[in-house]
């Protein structure tokens, strides 16, 4: 009989509360400072709540991992029973949040897994239900890590910016670049490529980026099993149903959840953003 595993992610994973306690997968949150206040993300402020101060406010929100003490207390707990740990946390190339897990898993004396998905939002959800569905099963540590390797280089993630104006307040581009481009109208599209924030085009218009993610999409998936997509969007629900609709016509899989993405991705993004994320088989 082998051990129990529990599985544990940060809230980047853009799962409702209602999902990750059906799973049983312990959400460690990361949290976010505007106008001078922090939140918890997801315990104190909702996605829809921080858009709406977003908007409003003039200075630039700041987002921050959970403290490696936090993790440490958590796989304290956890692994009280004897039960394993499989943490599963949003790309290093992004945040401290997996190196932080990385440090408390030394604190700890349970026996726990720490893991780079290498990803975001829904294309980090992906791992996360499927970790927790093999821990349900009674599959090893070492099966699961495999598995979530083997996701990892079949997942992708686009992401559409609608403004320039957060990128340009996180640092990303310079106020020049963003001057011409919000004068051309121009939104950037942006893949994970290896874990971070990668340009790939820019599009002038949201036709323009249902149609982009819709050929990438189809030539990404083309001859493979699709297992898992999702949309994550920043105060633009009505784009992201189009998008679903679209991408819809080209496969038969039919779960395409839609979510409002976590504070702590619309605070580098802004509102108006919208992401496509898939894995196949």
């Amino acid at each position: 009989m082998s051990k129990k595993i529990k599985v544990v992610t940060d809230s980047t994973n853009d799962l409702p509360k209602e999902v990750t306690d059906q799973l049983d997968v312990t959400v460690v949150p990361l949290s976010v400072t505007i106008d001078g206040q922090s939140y918890t993300d997801g315990v104190d402020i909702t996605p829809e709540e921080f858009i709406d101060k977003l908007t409003k406010s003039d200075t630039v929100p700041q987002s921050s991992q959970p403290p490696a003490g936090v993790f440490a207390e958590v796989y304290d707990r956890l692994g009280e029973d004897g039960s394993e740990i499989i943490s599963i946390h949003m790309t290093s190339g992004m945040s401290g949040t997996y190196n932080s897990a990385q440090t408390a898993s030394t604190m700890t004396d349970s026996r726990v897994t720490v893991i780079d998905s290498g990803f975001i939002s829904l294309a980090l959800s992906f791992q996360v239900r499927e970790a927790a569905a093999m821990a349900k099963e009674g599959f090893p540590t070492e099966k699961i890590a495999e598995r979530l390797k083997k996701m990892k280089e079949n997942s992708s993630l686009y992401i559409m910016v609608d403004t320039l104006e957060y990128l340009v307040k996180g640092g990303r581009i310079g106020r020049g670049k963003a001057l011409v481009g919000s004068l051309l109208k121009i939104k950037p599209v942006a893949s994970l490529a290896d874990g971070v924030y990668t340009p790939v085009t820019k599009v002038r218009t949201h036709m323009q980026m249902v149609n982009f993610f819709r050929k990438k999409f189809e030539e990404e998936t083309a001859g493979k099993k699709v297992k898992g997509i999702g949309i994550a969007h920043a105060d633009a629900m009505e784009l992201a149903k189009k998008l679903k609709e679209s991408i819809g016509q080209l496969t038969d899989f039919t779960d395409i959840d839609i979510f409002t993405t976590t504070p702590i991705i619309s605070t580098h993004t802004g509102p108006g953003a919208l992401a496509l994320m898939y894995y196949t088989d």
